[in-house]
């Protein structure tokens, strides 16, 4: 058994290598190598459009087991996507690694991702808002929108949120709060008790459905799930534009969980707006 799982990973690190030395020869300086034996790569993604440009960076951890047997985990970071279209972008990454589960997909991904920028900037051109295009014509990513890579290193068991593909799950049941306004911000928390990533994405599916939260200026949220096979946590936030929004509230379910005393599995996800 130990030898038919060191041919597999040896075939998963051949095909990384010759993936990345194609993806090297293809996309040339916007292809980043960030830790060679730690198997993490980023690359900036453009719409190449001259009159409205916009940007995104892809960060990538290649699992030992990809292509074969799991995907890759990834980061999408830009300044401009939030709630709705990056709910819809997961979800079309998603349906791209089914598609071809067992294939190499980065070039896929790559290329979805542009698709999005362009179309943005197409919708973009065709709304007469000369001072919001001149604000985000060219839309850098520059050292705030990309994140630790050691964090990232950490975070290896989570290999984004559709690793789990069972999806006979059950939406778990979302509390509303109430609203709260501090001067020209309204804020309004969402609670749900998940047990799996695949139910942290259901919830923010749902979420997405109300238009008004969809199109919040920033939607933000974290998760804490504690895994008894591992004894750890498996946990994530977002902060949506807001630095550090999801860090903290993260930091508080962390805190939540030692004043009780015990190993929560009923994180929480928050939204504001």
């Amino acid at each position: 058994m130990a030898d038919v799982m060191d041919l597999e990973n040896d075939g998963d690190l051949q095909s990384q290598f010759e993936e990345v030395e194609a993806l090297s020869s293809i996309y040339g300086d916007e292809w980043c190598v960030i830790d060679e034996a730690s198997r993490i790569f980023c690359i900036k993604i453009s719409s190449n459009l001259e009159e409205r440009k916009l940007t995104a960076c892809l960060q990538i951890i290649l699992p030992p087991d990809y292509p074969s047997a799991a995907p890759p985990i990834y980061q999408v970071n830009a300044a401009w996507l939030r709630g709705a279209e990056r709910a819809k972008l997961a979800n079309s990454l998603e349906d791209l690694y089914v598609e071809h589960a067992g294939e190499s997909i980065l070039y896929l991904w790559v290329e979805k991702i542009r698709e999005l920028l362009v179309e943005k900037s197409q919708s973009s051109e065709t709304v007469d808002q000369p001072e919001k295009v001149n604000v985000t014509a060219e839309e850098e990513v520059d050292d705030e929108d990309i994140p630790d890579f050691r964090t990232l290193k950490l975070n290896t068991e989570n290999a984004h949120l559709f690793m789990d593909h069972s999806y006979d799950e059950e939406l778990p049941a979302i509390n509303h709060g109430n609203t709260i306004s501090d001067r020209r911000s309204t804020f309004q928390p969402h609670l749900a008790p998940v047990v799996t990533p695949r139910q942290v994405k259901m919830v923010l599916e749902k979420l997405y459905e109300n238009k008004k939260i969809a199109s919040a200026t920033h939607n933000i949220y974290a998760y804490r799930i504690f895994c008894e096979d591992k004894h750890s946590f498996l946990q994530d936030c977002e902060d949506d534009g807001e630095t550090a929004a999801g860090g903290r509230l993260l930091h508080l379910l962390q805190e939540e969980a030692t004043r009780s005393g015990a190993k929560s599995k009923r994180p929480k996800s928050k939204k504001t707006k």
